[in-house]
């Protein structure tokens, strides 16, 4: 089973590097971008058959290494 994890900084946290971003973009004159937001995008592949075993497995990835919980939204895909 293949998991596709997005890993993003929460909407009321600053992201000095989405700025940065913004900053060159609207340098090289890509004035039409309005906002960049930095995340993170991981693959994971499990050796599970169990749907609900994989959505939990994951769950406990992502709360205690994967995404930094304080500051960051996760979400997750299930494939197989």
């Amino acid at each position: 089973m293949k998991a596709t994890v997005y890993v993003t900084i929460k909407e009321n946290v600053l992201d000095p590097q989405g700025n940065a971003v913004l900053g060159s973009l609207h340098t090289m004159g890509f004035d039409e971008v309005g906002k960049v937001r930095i995340g993170k995008y991981l693959e994971l592949e499990l050796s599970t058959t169990d749907r609900a075993q994989a959505e939990e497995r994951i769950k406990a990835m992502c709360e205690k290494l994967l995404a930094n919980t304080v500051i960051e939204d996760y979400r997750f895909e299930l494939e197989g």
